[in-house]
């Protein structure tokens, strides 16, 4: 349930609580992964964040923490995506935005089905060299470059809302977010760092976009 309140730009959908709820836990699924990822990264035995993706974390005796976290933040991610539909309907780019971080977040599902392949010697007595592909990591590196690149999209398509709310500044900066976030992904062969820093840019520009598009927030 919504109602619109005008504004100096057009009129806006001012969410009820429902969609307010769905909303915040879109916002809340960024920082919830990376914080949960980051503190496992730090105490358990051989991670390490130069070598190791956040997704090796589902491996070894603690890896079902990491797979609730993926089906967690896939869940809210799903949940904001469901918001930011409701919050932008009659808007430009309210269709296919959020559809497309619905995709994203359904990449976080197929990531807690489909595992990483062990290897970079984690977990502790995985061989250093990053063994063949199996089926399953196969699947789990198709799935996040599926859901990678549809929020990158999204990014792109949750500008048109943004611009015509009168803030380009941040329009500008949706559009340019796909641009770091696939520099942190190419950047990759060097260092698996970058490629979790492209990530969690990902998620928290997520996170901010939403909180942006969310009528009565104030992110200025």
């Amino acid at each position: 349930m919504t109602h619109t309140l005008s504004t100096p730009h057009q009129s806006v959908v001012v969410p009820r609580p429902a969609t307010r709820a769905l909303l915040v836990a879109g916002m809340a699924a960024g920082p919830l992964f990376l914080g949960v990822g980051v503190a496992q990264g730090l105490s358990r035995e051989g991670f390490g964040f130069g070598r190791n993706a956040i997704s090796q974390l589902a491996l070894g005796d603690l890896g079902w923490i990491q797979t609730v976290n993926f089906l967690l933040v896939g869940a809210l991610v799903i949940a904001g995506a469901i918001g930011l539909r409701l919050a932008l309907r009659r808007e430009r780019g309210g269709s296919w935005g959020p559809v497309l971080v619905g995709v994203f977040g359904a990449s976080f599902l197929a990531a807690a089905v489909f595992p990483a392949d062990a290897g970079a010697g984690f977990p502790v007595g995985a061989p250093d060299a990053v063994p063949a592909m199996s089926g399953h990591g196969t699947a789990h590196m198709a799935g996040g470059m599926i859901g990678y690149l549809a929020l990158c999209a999204a990014f792109l398509v949750l500008a048109r809302p943004l611009a015509a709310r009168g803030r380009r500044g941040w329009a500008l900066a949706s559009r340019l977010a796909p641009v770091a976030v696939l520099a942190g992904f190419a950047g990759s062969a060097a260092s698996v760092l970058a490629f979790t820093t492209g990530a969690g840019l990902g998620l928290l520009w997520l996170t901010a976009v939403t909180a942006r598009l969310t009528p009565g927030t104030r992110t200025d």
